[in-house]
């Protein structure tokens, strides 16, 4: 069956897994999820293609299933994008009003006048997140379209990527079949599947750990402020279990999921674990926490790494709250290790809507990323984000772009 245009495909492309979700709004406006499908990744490291042919395969494979499971024909995509090489800044822009009130086509050009940074060639924008407006130095303006002023400014959240990096996203999905719709940050994802409206209000942090990338995003007043990607993540745990126990990896990433702990206190030292031997050698035993002293370091510098960084964001003591996701958050007690280190409270993330269909089988923080994609995709207001043109796109697209800004901006006005 043909895709319906209303019908959304997430597509979380990851260092461990290749994620497909499509879903569409249900009947009373929850999310309908019609189909999911699961490859194994072994095209990327640390969020970045490597591999072109793998992350293909991958990627069909995945989507493949998710088709087979809705009965439909995908043809776009939204997908995730991550790694290390993600940046964050803060813009300012400012613009004289020449008209008795502000239009929205003042509103365009002061956003346009925002993106007027020095950036490397080898960089493009990804997002770019109003945080406010001023009109005649008056702050904390929401909407400004209609008021009246002779200078109007903007404080704006500027995401940019490497330009390779999305590039060879775009080849390997267009070489699988598919054409991209949309490139979204992935912790900017993960937060509308994972988050309460009220803990972005008072504000949350936001830490997502994967296997090549640990992924925050910092919320206060139901606005994005700050965004991060660090390189240490699940798959170091892994390699660490396997470095230290001389196991496959395989192996170590099955023990790291089935007896794993991230804190030794909390671990049964009594609890002895079998460890198959290499090459038809004797297995091999090793006692729950002595496995959990293999952990816990590494569990402990993501944290830490994480809390430096919010730290250095300028918005830590602004902090209510910590939500871990991903498929690291669900190593054993890795909530009382975030406890401690981020002195917040913390909860661990699944995906908090209510929906229909499969909606179970994805409702896991393993897969917070792929259903963020879909209710970024469904969500008229999109936390105000506005998407610059892609780079090597068609820049006849701009305007429509910022068209499209105004309508998400509206709906998000109207939810504060």
């Amino acid at each position: 069956m043909a895709m319906d245009d209303q019908i959304i495909v997430g597509l979380d492309i990851g260092t461990t897994k290749v994620c497909a979700v499509v879903a569409e709004s249900g009947q009373y406006g929850e999310i309908n999820v019609l189909g999911m499908g699961i490859a194994e990744s072994k095209g990327l490291n640390r969020g970045v293609v490597i591999n072109i042919d793998r992350t293909v395969a991958s990627i069909q494979k995945a989507i493949h299933a998710a088709e087979r499971a809705a009965d439909v024909e995908v043809q776009n995509v939204i997908v995730g994008i991550a790694g290390d090489h993600i940046k964050s800044s803060l813009s300012r822009g400012v613009i004289t009003i020449s008209n008795p009130e502000i239009t929205e086509g003042d509103v365009k050009r002061l956003l346009e006048d925002t993106t007027r940074v020095a950036m490397p060639p080898d960089r493009e924008i990804l997002h770019i997140i109003p945080q406010e407006f001023s009109v005649d130095g008056q702050d904390g303006v929401l909407d400004p379209v209609g008021m009246s002023g002779v200078r109007l400014e903007a404080n704006v959240h500027i995401i940019t990527g490497l330009v390779s990096a999305a590039k060879n996203i775009d080849r390997c999905i267009e070489k699988a079949g598919y054409h991209v719709s949309d490139v979204v940050l992935e912790p900017l994802a993960s937060s509308y599947s994972v988050l309460y409206p009220d803990e972005m209000v008072a504000g949350v942090a936001l830490i997502d750990i994967g296997g090549g990338t640990t992924d925050i995003a910092i919320f206060e007043d139901h606005r994005i402020r700050h965004t991060a990607v660090i390189a240490v993540a699940g798959n170091h745990v892994t390699e660490d279990i396997r470095n230290w126990l001389g196991v496959m990896r395989s192996q170590a990433e099955q023990l790291k999921c089935k007896f794993g702990c991230a804190m030794v206190d909390h671990s049964d030292s009594n609890d002895e674990i079998k460890i198959p031997g290499l090459g038809g050698r004797p297995e091999k035993t090793i006692s729950s926490g002595a496995l959990a002293q293999i952990i816990q370091p590494r569990m402990q510098e993501i944290l830490e790494i994480a809390d430096l960084e919010i730290r250095r964001s300028g918005n830590g003591k602004h902090l209510q709250a910590a939500v871990l996701t991903g498929g690291g958050s669900l190593i054993a007690h890795t909530k009382d290790l975030a406890d401690e280190v981020l002195g917040l409270d913390t909860r661990v993330g699944s995906p908090t809507k209510q929906g229909s269909g499969l909606w179970e089988e994805v409702s896991d923080p393993k897969y917070a990323t792929g259903t963020g994609l879909v209710l970024y995709g469904l969500s008229p207001n999109n936390l105000g984000d506005i998407r610059r043109e892609r780079i090597g796109g068609d820049k006849g697209n701009k305007e429509s772009g910022f068209t499209k800004f105004f309508s998400r901006m509206k709906g998000w006005f109207d939810e504060l």
